[in-house]
């Protein structure tokens, strides 16, 4: 055991040595002295043990061995000014539109993005509708030899990404001047390039000949923001978080704490997923989890409503462009709302259903008020989660009570009523909506809510109908299965 230890360490040190002779080659090119950067190596080496060492001495060599040649001085962070997150671009692909402005408009207008499902053919299945995005467009956004390699999931989410940098006003010119050091992508997907990785195994039936090059990397969830930054040339923070339907909000949160902290300037963020595909809607009707309302699919999807049957599957992307305030200042960007904070929890109860007293929840919203230094009676906007199911709507239902219950001005809403639910690309799609109700000053109906719940107060839940709010402070709620609990907040500009 000794020996295998120390021929452990020795090989480890002969390592080093090479690596820190490559390194000094490749310093001297540039008139850099690597003497300091190779003192430990050069140390270790001269302990290498000889064979005849006693297992005690073996201890007392490896232990001076394992000493760091020098101490290093600890510095403490400097105090900074807190920076400021703002939101000064979005972008959609949505059921309900491609664009801002027109999904929300479509949203006040009340108008139903759920249809029959036309991808495939699904007759066999008890559910057959879906929210689909019926037409979509990579043109000017995509390079066509990549968009007929991707899977749907990356398009949609690098198309809605250019397009909030191009709603930001990040022109050429101004993506010329970024330092790129500073800008990162964090775009995350709850099932990633399932398309892909299906036409895989079919293929793999054959021969693994077959197989497409790109089935794995294009199957990760990380790839699609990993080739958005590639695209772009942002090299700061770049990966993904995946906690299925909130996962959106997690990567918004984020996002603007590596703002921050001082680690970016801009960041663009949210979620995408193409799932309306046989194997992603065979698996929720396995769940038994969706609404077989298939003779009037503009209906199906009913939050807090007695007679809903399931959630309504949806597809597509937002994506937001976080900027430090100073920064979106200096560059003379518009301003749509800023971003005051929020916060994770989880149920840590089961798989798929919701604590039963919501205190995972009532939790996280509570952290994400305490974080972000808001008083509940200043929220008086919610986006809420409510997906059209039974468990689900009524637990967020009470934990909002339970929060927000005595603010008379509260409104509260669910986007899900009219577009779906679009799982890792939901919570970035209302905040969307979320920001865009801050800028109008009006906020979207629930539509199909005829027979509320028992113990439902609907005072509290806005109506069929459009309705004028002047926003002090605005939530929007995400969670997921696995527990995972999100909400974050944001405020008018001032």
């Amino acid at each position: 055991m000794a020996s295998s230890t120390v021929s452990s360490w020795v090989m480890g040190s002969t390592c080093m040595s090479v690596a820190c002779e490559r390194e000094h080659d490749k310093h001297s090119l540039f008139g850099i002295s690597s003497k300091s950067k190779c003192k430990w190596a050069s140390q270790t080496r001269t302990r290498v043990l000889p064979k005849s060492k006693s297992t005690a001495q073996i201890g007392e060599v490896m232990a001076i061995a394992a000493q760091p040649a020098m101490e290093v001085a600890v510095k403490k962070k400097p105090l900074t000014k807190e920076r400021r997150v703002v939101v000064t671009g979005m972008g959609v692909e949505t059921p309900l539109g491609h664009d801002p402005h027109e999904f929300y408009e479509n949203l006040l207008q009340g108008v139903s993005g759920i249809s029959e499902i036309e991808a495939f053919d699904c007759s066999q299945y008890p559910t057959r509708i879906a929210g689909e995005i019926k037409s979509f467009s990579t043109d000017g956004w995509v390079a066509p030899k990549l968009s007929k390699r991707m899977d749907r999931f990356m398009l949609y989410m690098i198309t809605a990404g250019k397009k909030a940098l191009s709603d930001g006003g990040i022109t050429e010119d101004i993506m010329d001047e970024l330092d790129k050091r500073r800008c990162g992508v964090l775009i995350g997907s709850a099932l990633g390039g399932m398309k892909v990785f299906n036409d895989a195994v079919e293929a793999l039936r054959v021969s693994y000949r077959k197989m497409n090059p790109f089935c794995v990397p294009f199957a990760t969830t990380n790839m699609g923001s990993a080739m958005l930054a590639m695209d772009l040339g942002w090299m700061g923070p770049n990966y993904s978080i995946s906690t299925a339907c909130a996962t959106s909000n997690f990567c918004i949160l984020n996002a603007a704490n590596h703002i921050i902290r001082g680690e970016a300037d801009l960041m663009l963020c949210g979620g995408s997923d193409a799932a309306i595909i046989p194997i992603g809607l065979g698996g929720f009707v396995a769940c038994r989890a969706l609404s077989q309302r298939n003779g009037d699919p503009a209906r199906a999807s009913r939050p807090w409503d007695s007679n809903r049957d399931g959630f309504v599957m949806g597809e597509g992307a937002g994506v937001l462009l976080l900027e430090e305030l100073e920064h979106a200042k200096q560059r003379g960007a518009t301003i749509y709302a800023e971003f005051l904070g929020g916060s994770f929890t989880c149920d840590a109860y089961h798989m798929t259903e919701p604590h039963p007293e919501g205190t995972g929840v009532i939790l996280c919203i509570e952290k994400a008020l305490a974080q972000s230094g808001v008083s509940k009676e200043d929220v008086n906007y919610i986006n809420a989660h409510a997906t059209s199911t039974l468990a689900g709507d009524i637990k967020e239902y009470q934990a909002l009570l339970h929060c927000f219950g005595q603010n008379p001005e509260l409104r509260v809403n669910s986007t899900k009523s009219m577009i779906g639910h679009l799982l890792g690309a939901a919570g970035a799609v209302e905040a969307v909506a979320t920001i865009q109700a801050i800028r109008t000053g009006w906020v979207h109906p629930n539509i199909n809510l005829e027979n509320p719940d028992e113990g439902v107060d609907t005072t509290k839940l806005v109506g069929p109908k459009k309705e004028r709010l002047d926003i002090k402070v605005a939530l929007s709620n995400s969670f997921g299965f696995g527990g995972h609990n999100s909400s974050i907040l944001f405020a008018p500009y001032k």
